[in-house]
């Protein structure tokens, strides 16, 4: 009996404290659990803080702590993967550091070696935190770096592309749509936000002889529109029309209201971040160039050539490929200073603006200063050598060397021509009879000019004949004087013998030569 109630008492006793130890153990397990994240989260946040720390070239409490024991009792050099951080240290704790590719290695060895270096960690939880670092970092660089700034800009340039492009089409749209209830419209008023605007304001065409439009358009295009609406070729268009052309106009105003605002925010971006390109280039382009090339600091990266033809990709390696003259400017075409200039120059100002603009870049990214004095200096400079290309003259060699040659600008005067209305009438402006004189007279004044010129050819004719019989005569002369030199100077009789003879002398010699031979 006694034995029974012991082990009764010894169960109860027992299944008391298992559920006693059953609670409290599930609590102090919470609490364990919640302790062990609170550790990993505040060694996570400090292992980030001394990471970022030592990448900025910083030393950390704990850092500090490690080297004042360890290194300064050692008295032995601090081999240092960062060059920076090495002059660091030098600088604040007084300590001799070493920087070189065998400390690279060296650091490299450990990091391979790092699981069998701290002992009581497991492989994958190496990896793992390890990862967790890694993704740690990048979120803390990210939210907080100063150099992804410029994605705002890369966001707001494209936006305001596609901005243009949709506003063209609506605006494409709108004016064909409501062409074909009043056409003269679109002569009459070329910009598209006043268009839009006179259609809400007034809709049918019937309401423009009451309606005031002095706020948008001045008093001659008013009388003009009023005056068109009344005479108009269009087609009637109902009520439900109207209104579907109404919306589609005030789309039209807000997006254009809003892309005015994007533009004026990314002004004031591009002053802020890249004040110097902004005055080089202009914010449009600039903002293109750094959306071209991903960032700012990638941009500054670049070669002068390689920003020069930043964005005619295309036609480069088309050049290259078919072996001809390559693209000479790209985006930077579209800069001020490049519009300015002559065709024959745009070339060679392109190529100084590329190269000043890409020392912009860099003062703008690697630089402290946020003014904007350097790239006023440099397009001064630009301007200067563009007023000196555009005024020197034509260089022409003269008897004494080269010199200039004043060659005036050109200036374009446009001859505008009226139309000559007289010549649509098909009545005869004189009578027959004055018609038939005036014909005569230039008959009469055809034939005096025919006689002159007759005269004038038997004139010039008879001159030329005369100079011909000169020149004979002249010939003749000289023949007469050959022959009396050849003529002996024996006087000759005027019998007929002794002519004879005289011609007969040659052929006898001729004869007894004939003679002499035949006897040798």
């Amino acid at each position: 009996m006694m034995h029974s109630f012991e082990t009764e008492f010894n169960i109860n006793m027992i299944i008391s404290t298992w559920k006693n130890f059953f609670k409290d153990s599930s609590l102090k397990v919470a609490h364990l659990e919640l302790a062990k994240n609170e550790n990993s989260l505040q060694i996570k946040l400090a292992a980030l803080s001394t990471f970022t720390a030592l990448m900025e070239g910083k030393i950390n409490k704990q850092l500090k702590k490690v080297l004042k024991k360890i290194v300064k009792e050692a008295h032995e050099p601090l081999a240092v993967a960062d060059a920076k951080l090495g002059g660091v240290i030098k600088e604040k704790l007084n300590l001799s550091c070493i920087h070189s590719p065998v400390v690279n290695e060296l650091m490299r060895g450990i990091r391979s070696q790092m699981d069998g270096l701290i002992p009581g960690v497991e492989p994958r939880e190496m990896t793992a935190m390890c990862l967790g670092l890694a993704h740690s970092l990048s979120r803390y660089r990210l939210k907080f770096s100063a150099d992804k700034v410029d994605t705002m800009i890369v966001q707001a340039i494209s936006l305001l592309d596609d901005l243009d492009k949709e506003l063209n089409n609506y605006i494409m749209r709108c004016r064909e749509w409501y062409g074909w209830h009043f056409p003269e419209l679109g002569k009459i008023i070329s910009d598209n936000l006043t268009y839009c605007k006179c259609l809400q304001k007034v809709g049918d065409r019937k309401n423009y002889a009451s309606a005031q439009l002095s706020e948008l358009l001045p008093e001659e295009v008013e009388a003009e529109v009023k005056a068109a609406a009344e005479i108009s070729m269009g087609t009637e268009v109902s009520e439900e029309d109207i209104c579907n052309i109404l919306h589609l106009c005030t789309q039209v105003i807000e997006i254009s209201e809003y892309r005015t605002q994007l533009y004026e925010y990314l002004q004031n971006r591009m002053m802020a971040i890249a004040p110097n390109v902004t005055v080089m280039v202009g914010e449009l382009v600039g903002a293109r160039l750094i959306a071209h090339a991903g960032s700012l600091l990638n941009l500054a990266k670049h070669a002068a050539s390689t920003v020069q033809i930043l964005g005619a990709e295309k036609a480069l390696f088309r050049a290259l490929k078919s072996r001809r003259d390559t693209p000479k400017y790209g985006l930077i075409y579209h800069a001020s200073l490049v519009g300015q200039t002559s065709p024959k120059h745009k070339g060679k100002i392109s190529r100084m603006l590329a190269a000043k603009t890409v020392l912009a870049i860099r003062y703008d990214a690697f630089g402290e200063d946020s003014s904007s004095a350097m790239g006023v200096e440099n397009r001064a400079k630009l301007e200067a050598r563009l007023r000196a290309l555009e005024d020197r003259g034509i260089r022409k060699i003269s008897g004494t060397g080269k010199a200039l040659a004043k060659a005036e600008k050109y200036e374009h005067k446009s001859e505008v021509k009226t139309y000559d209305p007289s010549g649509d009438s098909t009545l005869p402006t004189c009578s027959k009879k004055r018609k038939i004189e005036q014909v005569d007279k230039e008959d009469e004044a055809i034939e005096k000019k025919a006689k002159r010129a007759k005269v004038k050819i038997k004139d010039t004719e008879e001159e030329v004949v005369q100079v011909v019989e000169e020149q004979e005569t002249s010939v003749k002369k000289k023949k007469k004087k050959d022959k009396k030199k050849h003529v002996k100077e024996e006087p000759l009789s005027e019998e007929e013998p002794c002519t004879s003879t005289a011609v007969a002398s040659p052929e006898k010699k001729k004869k007894k030569k004939k003679k002499k031979v035949n006897e040798d």
